[in-house]
């Protein structure tokens, strides 16, 4: 019997990368930078989670001649606060919409009696600010655990923030199954041994998902989701 559903966020409950991608660009131009990341860029900085470590990642790989400011960190926080607000904004906008079968499972499985939690390397602004407008102003009634931003010490694909939450849920990892959407995801839930389903996007459907109890392109058919996931939620 399953006792808990976690939840990556971007990617998974929402398409939101490309809305992170245009963001990233606006905060870079506010800033006098003239740094674009096109969508072929940007699929290759996705290699590593967490906007503040994507910008790091960029410079140290990408734009080897940069010359970093003596405040180097936090020069990156002020960009990655900007890039931020920037996000909010689209969000706020409804520009990054839920995906498909999100919402009506976050409500059939919370009717049911499963807890429900985040496990998510962005941070808490953006997820406040996607579900609000996804969810409502009560969303975070929804879920027991909200794991997001740096509250572990290292992010994905490393299976800090898995462990965080069970801890905080008080749950066994048998007890619990993740919904992720990249091979990064896949490595921190299994790393915390957590049986994992996926939901592929544009940046991600040519990921490696060994190990995954299953692969969909989207929950639109939650029917199909519930019977593999062993779920007796109504249809």
């Amino acid at each position: 019997m399953i006792k808990a559903i976690i939840f990556d966020v971007d990617g998974t409950l929402a398409d939101t990368e490309e809305g992170h991608r245009v963001s990233f660009n606006k905060a870079f131009a506010d800033a006098g930078l003239d740094w674009n990341w096109d969508a072929a860029l940007y699929d290759k900085l996705l290699k590593v989670t967490g906007g503040k470590e994507r910008i790091k990642y960029f410079i140290s790989d990408f734009l080897t001649d940069f010359s970093k400011p003596a405040d180097f960190d936090d020069f990156v926080k002020n960009l990655h606060a900007i890039k931020t607000q920037h996000y909010t904004t689209m969000i706020g906008n409804g520009n990054v919409p839920l995906r498909p079968g999100i919402k009506q499972l976050i409500h059939d499985a919370h009717a049911a009696g499963i807890t429900l939690a985040i496990a998510t390397t962005t941070t808490p602004e953006n997820v406040s600010a996607l579900l609000e407008v996804g969810l409502g102003k009560k969303w975070a009634d929804l879920f027991a655990v909200n794991g997001c931003g740096d509250i572990v010490p290292h992010k994905k694909p490393a299976p800090d923030i898995y462990f965080w939450v069970l801890e905080k849920l008080g749950l066994k990892a048998s007890d619990c199954i993740a919904l992720e959407d990249s091979e990064n995801g896949l490595h921190a839930s299994l790393g915390a041994g957590i049986k994992t389903y996926i939901t592929t996007n544009h940046y991600t459907r040519n990921h490696n998902f060994e190990g995954a109890a299953a692969v969909f392109d989207d929950l639109s058919d939650l029917t199909m989701f519930y019977q593999s996931a062993g779920l007796a939620l109504p249809r």
